[in-house]
């Protein structure tokens, strides 16, 4: 069981479970909120007030990083007989097009994301331009994606659904449209 992936009728009311005992504790549930923390524990309450936070308060949702890297750490070396990703031999063919030859073997890039790429430059410009664009999305929308999708979603915040939306409508657009002009060489 720990070496297939889960069908969604064991995942799903698992994932209602855990919101389900959240919103009972009146907790919310996201990743961006801990980079907040992150940043109040490193003193950045010193320059700006938004960052004077309780953090004592905000240590459960630490736990969850902890484990997500943990659990991601666990599962790719350990859980995962097959490195393999299963995705659509149509999508292999065009990520190979835009150079990506580790499609569909590996679950990153590792023309991106593997030691060696990172003596381009280029690829440090994509991946800080991304980084940043990610950063000024999920402040500028008030969460993330988990934190909108799962916690948002599940205490049927209207906010929530309409930045679901346009994440989804931002993912189609980037994927189908930019991503390719991106790296199109």
């Amino acid at each position: 069981m720990l070496y297939q992936p889960w069908p969604w009728y064991v995942s799903g009311p698992l994932i209602a479970l855990i919101m389900a005992v959240l919103i009972l504790m009146g907790k919310k549930f996201g990743m961006s909120s801990n980079l907040e923390t992150f940043c109040s524990m490193g003193g950045a309450g010193k320059f700006t007030d938004y960052f004077k936070v309780d953090v004592k308060s905000k240590r459960w949702n630490l736990l969850v990083v902890l484990g997500s890297a943990i659990g991601g750490f666990l599962g790719a070396n350990w859980l995962s007989p097959n490195p393999a990703v299963d995705i659509s031999e149509e999508t292999v063919v065009k990520l190979n097009e835009l150079g990506f030859d580790s499609a569909g073997k590996a679950y990153l890039p590792t023309e991106l994301f593997g030691l060696d790429s990172l003596t381009d430059p280029i690829v440090w410009a994509i991946l800080l331009i991304a980084g940043f664009l990610v950063g000024f999305g999920t402040r500028y929308a008030g969460g993330c994606t988990s934190g909108h999708a799962i916690s948002g979603l599940s205490n049927l915040q209207r906010p929530s659904l309409i930045a679901v939306i346009g994440f989804f409508i931002g993912g189609l657009i980037m994927v189908h449209l930019l991503f390719p002009l991106i790296f199109s060489s």
